[in-house]
């Protein structure tokens, strides 16, 4: 009966997704956002780029939420890149005071609805962040819906740079640097290659995000301001994924 039960849920989730515009069999695994457009959004609407921010988190819920329904496996969001710190003073402390915020707020749902949340980049920098940061992996580290990879304090060129150091802090005599060496040595290793890379506002740039990850993702440029991306957005990036003949270097 249970898995009859099972049959059913999976065949009425690929109902769903066909309802949607989308293959059940060609789903992204991992995809990779880059929050972009919180600014913009805001002084189009008149007001302080922290409004932008607030209206941000509110579009992740939205992301989040739909990822889980769209039944994708990891989630990574570009949330603090190490190039951020030289924004002006004030924008800064309000981010570290609203990922304070966040934590204390956002865990337990998340928890609650099955999602793994990992922290990627250089944490131990945020040290008024990290004993909150530890809570939220050790809390929901056996939880199996979604992976959801917060990138915090994070640069790709230096995650490589971190992963080449940590070997060589750990390498043996013999030991010879591969590309799967360098893989057990990212941030968060378990997460399998970008298979789709969305950045938000129209902006056409990498900004140095998951770098080495992203070596044969399908790239996607959305117009839209990062407040106003909801889960048709991601439907339509998607869709443009599905589009796509992904070759990875052959013919």
């Amino acid at each position: 009966m249970a898995i009859r039960g099972l049959e059913r849920s999976v065949e009425s989730h690929h109902q769903e997704l066909l309802h949607l515009g989308l293959d059940p069999q060609n789903m992204p695994v991992h995809i990779a956002c880059v929050m972009d457009g919180n600014g913009r959004w805001a002084k189009k609407q008149g007001k302080p780029r922290v409004a932008g921010h607030r209206a941000g988190v509110d579009a992740l819920r939205s992301v989040v939420r739909a990822s889980i329904e769209l039944g994708i496996h990891y989630l990574s969001v570009f949330a603090f890149s190490t190039e951020n710190w030289t924004r002006p003073e004030k924008e800064v402390s309000f981010l570290m005071n609203l990922f304070n915020s966040l934590l204390d707020s956002e865990v337990k749902t998340l928890h609650q609805e099955g999602v793994r949340i990992r922290f990627g980049g250089r944490i131990e920098a945020l040290s008024n962040l990290s004993d909150q940061i530890n809570q939220a992996e050790v809390l929901t580290k056996d939880n199996q819906v979604i992976q959801f990879n917060i990138m915090l304090n994070y640069g790709g060129r230096q995650e490589i740079v971190d992963a080449v150091n940590q070997w060589l802090a750990e390498r043996k005599e013999g030991d010879v640097l591969t590309e799967d060496v360098i893989q057990r040595n990212l941030y968060i290793p378990e997460s399998p290659e970008t298979d789709l890379w969305i950045r938000s506002s129209g902006e056409c740039r990498l900004s140095n995000y998951l770098l080495w990850q992203s070596a044969y993702a399908e790239l996607v440029f959305e117009q839209t301001l990062w407040p106003d991306f909801t889960k048709e957005t991601l439907v339509s990036c998607i869709q443009s994924y599905q589009n796509r003949q992904r070759r990875f270097g052959g013919l």
